[in-house]
């Protein structure tokens, strides 16, 4: 691996509020194409392989049973491959696509029993979406195009620039405010695009493989930015995408689809220390451990009397990170949180956590 895949593989931890309610809460939620669609949900025809499926009934199950929470300030991935089903998900969640069947609640709104109007009120103020294709206006400055959904409100001009103003010194292109789209770079025309959907202050940032487009050295700058950003406003976000890497970075927890179900649900560490099935496992294979787990993931509780003086570090550390001190010491290390010693990491542990790593253990 990179040492820029190495890099990336830094994760950020968001300040997330699990004392209120989730900001999105989705329950056995169905989406399938094709006539009839309504008679597939929850039956047997519906398990059966996509291509037989299809043969059988004319039908393609994109969504099957999803449930999901986001919390507030969190930053939720869901990933998979191609024909997944991940991005038809999140369009459901705001009924750009029509679910077949399922609940959805946005800030305590029954989105299913919404109106159109009720739709698009949610659409303007309480979720912004960015997705891979940027949309910007061609005929309209950047600072136009940013302050467009705040437009679409009715928000007066003055106003509403000097709020697009405060959002493009946010994603460092208050110099742009006059320039057209054709005369920025990709990256910067993303940015913009960013900057559009924070311009209305949603409760809600949906991210759809926002950065496929853009090229390696570019995307991972859009990483940053979208890390920092979360960590200056505390925005809740759903960032769709297929790249792991990418998901390791950003999320919080990670949704992995296959078939329109969701076939792992968890933290990066969970998702890299116990893959739920081989699918999952392929999937992370190559991505070293070390670099993922956490002093939490590998520790061991102390045995009764035994010596914790060692060397000391934060429970979230990870083992990349201690390898170095616990090489340095006679002792284990001690994980510690909130001032308080929780567990130890010895070299043992470090080596049994991180087997196979880079490679194909199985």
């Amino acid at each position: 691996m990179t040492e820029t895949a190495e890099t990336a593989l830094a994760t950020t931890q968001h300040r997330i509020d699990r004392t209120s309610p989730p900001v999105i809460r989705a329950q056995g939620v169905w989406k399938v194409f094709g006539p009839h669609p309504e008679r597939l949900v929850g039956s047997d025809d519906a398990l059966l392989p996509r291509g037989e499926l299809r043969e059988k009934t004319s039908c393609v199950v994109a969504v099957r049973d999803v449930s999901i929470e986001v919390w507030p300030g969190e930053v939720f991935v869901v990933m998979g491959l191609s024909g997944s089903g991940k991005s038809t998900l999140v369009r459901t969640l705001i009924r750009l696509i029509e679910p077949t069947a399922g609940q959805i609640e946005i800030s305590g709104q029954d989105v299913m029993k919404a109106s159109r109007a009720d739709l698009r009120a949610l659409r303007r103020h309480s979720v912004s979406m960015v997705f891979q294709h940027f949309g910007l206006l061609a005929h309209r400055r950047v600072i136009d195009n940013v302050a467009f959904g705040l437009e679409v409100q009715g928000v007066g001009k003055a106003e509403r620039h000097a709020r697009a103003h405060e959002v493009l010194s946010l994603v460092g292109l208050e110099d742009a405010a006059n320039q057209f789209p054709d005369q920025l770079s990709g990256g910067m025309q993303q940015r913009v695009g960013v900057a559009r959907a924070f311009a209305v202050d949603p409760d809600v940032m949906l991210y759809d493989e926002p950065f496929s487009a853009l090229d390696p050295l570019i995307r991972r700058d859009m990483q940053d930015e979208i890390c920092r950003l979360q960590e200056e406003t505390g925005k809740t976000m759903i960032f769709i995408t297929h790249d792991l890497l990418e998901a390791l970075r950003l999320g919080d927890r990670i949704a992995i689809m296959r078939d329109g179900a969701i076939v792992q649900l968890g933290t990066p560490e969970e998702i890299v220390g116990a893959p739920a099935d081989g699918y999952v496992a392929d999937f992370v294979r190559d991505i070293p451990r070390s670099h993922v787990l956490t002093l939490r993931w590998v520790m061991r509780e102390p045995a009764p009397g035994e010596d914790t003086d060692g060397p000391r570090l934060d429970v979230a550390t990870t083992v990349r990170k201690a390898v170095p001190v616990l090489a340095a010491s006679e002792k284990p290390v001690c994980a510690v949180e909130n001032g308080r010693v929780v567990g130890l990491v010895d070299r043992d542990t470090v080596l049994e956590a991180i087997a196979g790593e880079g490679g194909d253990d199985r």
